[in-house]
């Protein structure tokens, strides 16, 4: 859960990272990454994870992994004196999952890559290889980025997918040809995968056996991977600068959480305690009203389209929004049940708070996707910030209200106005990450 993990963390001066990084999407990078937090945990290290750019799944996998708060790591959207206070954590290891591929960012300059991260913090990159379709030529891609990042030093690789043990030789082979350490091997026989659906892997709350999938990939991965080569690999973090650190929406603030709002960035949750600020938990999808002292009321994004009706039928929730006197504040999921309506992926509209003339649909769907500079024109904030876009709901109806920002993506280019403000309620289908 989102709340479990925000007491702000006391500096280690001897945390070392490493980055998990990988060719492209879909190479394994997160069962490797989850196998190797739990085999290393298991082994005896104080180790933590943290995941490279925005995602609020990962993390919470990571989580589960270790049993420690995992961290949000963002080269594009966090300066590098906050990225490295950041990443200074009360653990010895940091694990880092890399996303997409390692040199894959924002817009045309893929800035915010797992390798800029990398970079950042002075940590080598493990190489995650899906040697399905390749035999020697899986040494392609590190020595590629070898290449091209010579900065960044390459830790080794870990080969996914391997055919048969005369596959893994050849691959392995390919490696040693190229002067690149081979530090494990998965055989594609182990068949370890984590179900998913349209915005990732489904949430780590709602994997009913996850305790034992993780217990499978650390045996999995202990048999075939060198983990204190890899333990060893990681490097010390740089000294941090200054935080820069995200102003608190009140100082009692009541935090929606439960299956349909999970997507709630714990740094900046830590970042608004750390200023002071009380947290309240509350959950809708179980009929409850937010804390009544509370002077601001915050709706992450989630999965409300998943949970349409229960919402529409959470009366007592509804009740305390519409006559409460707090600050409103909803992003994503939780703007879509700021508005009128919700149109499920079945075609039902579903009644919601009410608190902001917008009907949203899921039913209709078109993918937006993006990092957002997002310039305040109303609401809770009053500089610019830094945030992200990941969404397939749609905007069917919007009354005449404020805009709550206007907003550029990574590249510059005006996406006009996003969102809406209106008395104490705002919101709008952007998630923010950090000050600018």
């Amino acid at each position: 859960m989102v709340l479990g993990a925000l007491p702000d963390k006391p500096m280690h001066a001897m945390t070392r990272a490493l980055v998990i990084a990988a060719p492209h999407s879909g190479a394994g990078k997160t069962t490797i990454t989850l196998a190797l937090l739990r085999a290393l945990r298991n082994a005896g290290h104080n180790v933590a994870g943290a995941k490279s750019g925005p995602d609020y799944i990962d993390p919470a996998f990571h989580t589960a992994a270790t049993g420690r708060p995992a961290l949000n790591l963002d080269a594009w959207a966090m300066d590098t004196a906050s990225l490295r206070a950041r990443a200074i954590t009360n653990t010895d290891l940091l694990i880092i999952e890399g996303a997409m591929g390692a040199l894959d960012g924002a817009g045309q300059s893929g800035k915010g890559s797992a390798a800029d991260l990398a970079e950042t913090l002075g940590a080598p990159i493990l190489m995650v290889q899906d040697a399905s379709h390749s035999a020697q030529s899986a040494a392609l891609s590190a020595a590629g980025l070898r290449a091209l990042r010579p900065e960044i030093p390459i830790a080794g690789v870990i080969l996914n997918n391997t055919r048969s043990p005369r596959h893994a030789r050849m691959a392995t082979a390919g490696l040693k040809a190229a002067d690149i350490p081979h530090l494990g091997t998965l055989p594609h026989t182990v068949g370890l995968k984590l179900p998913d659906r349209h915005l990732g892997l489904v949430q780590a709350i709602e994997h009913p056996t996850l305790e034992t999938f993780l217990e499978a990939a650390s045996t999995e991965i202990s048999k075939t991977c060198d983990l204190e080569a890899i333990a060893k690999a990681a490097a010390p973090l740089p000294q941090p600068g200054p935080l820069k650190r995200m102003p608190p929406l009140g100082q009692r603030i009541a935090v929606a959480e439960d299956a349909a709002f999970a997507f709630a960035y714990p740094h900046l949750l830590a970042d608004w305690q750390a200023q002071g600020a009380s947290l309240h938990p509350f959950s809708p999808l179980a009929n409850a009203e937010p804390d009544p002292s509370a002077d601001a009321i915050f709706l992450p994004g989630g999965y409300p389209e998943l949970h349409a009706g229960p919402l529409a039928a959470a009366h007592i929730f509804r009740h305390a929004l519409q006559n409460t006197s707090a600050r409103i504040y909803g992003e994503c999921g939780g703007y879509m049940v700021l508005g009128d309506a919700l149109t499920d992926a079945a075609g039902t509209a579903h009644r919601m708070l009410g608190l902001l003339p917008l009907h949203t649909s899921f039913a209709i769907r078109r993918l937006s996707l993006g990092y957002r500079n997002l310039t305040p024109q109303g609401g809770p904030f009053s500089s610019p910030l830094n945030g992200h876009e990941f969404h397939y709901a749609t905007i069917l109806e919007e009354g005449a209200a404020p805009p709550l920002f206007t907003a550029e993506d990574a590249d510059g280019n005006d996406l006009g106005k996003m969102g809406l403000a209106l008395g104490n309620v705002s919101g709008s289908f952007a998630h923010i990450i950090a000050p600018r």
